[in-house]
C-alpha cells in the first residue's frame, strides 16, 4: 500500500480513515475516494465516487445501486439520505448523507458502500484521489 491507495479491506479502511482525518485537518472542501475501476456486476461504465466534505457523503449511483445503498443504511443508524436528485440528462441519482461520525465509523461504512452497494470483490483498489 502506499499513502494514496490499498487493496486489502484492512488498509481499504485505514485509507478510508485517514483521508477523512486529513480532510478534517487541512479543513478542505470535500475529500473523494475512487477504485481503479467499473465493479464487475455493474452495467454502467462510469467509476463509482464517495465524496465527503464536513457532515455530507455524496456519491452517484444507479437505480440499483440506490436500492442496496438504502437497504445497507439500515445498519447504519447515525447516517440518513437527505437529498436525493435525479437530473433527466443523467442516468443515476445523485445521494447526499449526512454522517456524523468518525473516522473508523466512516471508513467502516465507505467500505461497505463500495462492496455492497457498488458490488466490488474483495480485493479492489481505491485511491484517495483528493484531500
Amino acid at each position: 500500500m502506499t499513502r494514496f491507495d490499498a487493496t486489502a479491506a484492512d488498509a481499504r479502511q485505514a485509507l478510508f480513515a485517514a483521508t477523512v482525518a486529513a480532510h478534517r485537518e487541512r479543513g478542505s472542501e470535500f475529500c473523494t475516494l475512487e477504485p481503479d475501476e467499473t465493479p464487475p456486476s455493474s452495467d454502467d461504465e462510469l467509476v463509482p465516487w464517495i465524496q465527503f466534505g464536513g457532515t455530507t457523503v455524496a456519491l452517484d449511483c444507479t437505480d440499483s445501486e440506490l436500492k442496496r445503498l438504502k437497504a445497507l443504511l439500515g445498519e447504519y443508524p447515525d447516517f440518513r439520505i437527505d437529498d436525493l436528485e435525479s437530473p433527466e440528462e443523467a442516468e443515476g441519482t445523485h445521494v447526499q448523507i449526512t454522517a456524523h461520525s468518525d473516522e473508523d465509523r466512516l471508513a467502516a461504512f465507505f467500505e461497505t458502500v463500495f462492496r455492497r452497494a457498488f458490488g466490488y470483490p474483495e480485493e479492489y483498489r481505491v485511491w484517495a484521489v483528493s484531500l
